[in-house]
């Protein structure tokens, strides 16, 4: 990546769910001003920290048609089979599944794999194991997606809490269309998330790669096999 790629990165304007985080990060700079010094250098690391960790920086989709783009970035942990969340009433059938998980340094915004309509939102509660596990998919708190493909066919996005995220936030709703690329949600502080491709796709991408959101390209539906 350039310099100028990189600073933009960095300096990326924060995701409106920064706002709190950073509210509280000043009125603790200005206490910190008046009462102990030490306070106040404490509430500026927090504030950069809140600065990078929230960033939201702007991504150009793949002009290209029938595309399953990845849903955020980070490092993909898993490709396997797995059926859906049952909540999302998909079926038990096995599709692919790519697992990729967030660290705390990685852009935390979500993003739509692919131009469709959100057929249900489901959340549930549960546990907080590591997110880089597979088990974290089955086990861990989690909001999953139901997008129907203009095709017919449909894909999930789950958003998935890990060991330090305890707050996961979603921007859509049932009925809503929604395009490739465009943001729907964030997770706090660190997590993962997974896309569950439609029935007789295969992925492109295989473990140990990284995804950038909303750009990185996770397969092609008019070109999936059996499997």
């Amino acid at each position: 990546m350039a310099l100028g790629d990189s600073l933009r990165l960095v300096l990326a304007p924060p995701h409106p769910a920064s706002r709190p985080f950073l509210a509280g990060g000043a009125v603790a700079f200005v206490l910190g001003l008046v009462l102990a010094h030490w306070l106040a250098w404490l509430a500026l690391l927090f504030l950069a920290f809140c600065l990078y960790f929230f960033r939201d920086p702007e991504r150009v989709a793949p002009a290209r048609a029938n595309l399953l783009l990845a849903p955020a970035d980070g490092k993909v942990v898993s490709v396997a089979p797995a059926a859906p969340p049952a909540e999302l009433g998909l079926g038990p059938t096995p599709r692919w599944r790519v697992g990729i998980f967030l660290s705390v340094l990685d852009v935390h915004v979500n993003r739509i794999p692919a131009d469709g309509t959100v057929t249900r939102i489901a959340y549930r509660h549960g546990s907080f194991v590591n997110a880089s596990l597979d088990k974290a998919s089955d086990d861990n708190e989690r909001n999953a997606l139901a997008i129907r493909l203009p095709d017919g066919r449909e894909i999930a996005v789950v958003q998935i809490a890990g060991l330090i995220a305890r707050r996961i936030l979603c921007h859509v709703r049932e009925g809503d269309a929604v395009h490739a690329g465009a943001r729907f949600g964030i997770i706090r502080f660190g997590s993962r998330t997974d896309l569950y491709l439609p029935e007789g796709v295969r992925p492109l991408v295989s473990e140990g790669q990284t995804m950038i959101g909303g750009e990185t390209v996770i397969a092609e539906l008019g070109a999936g096999s059996a499997a």
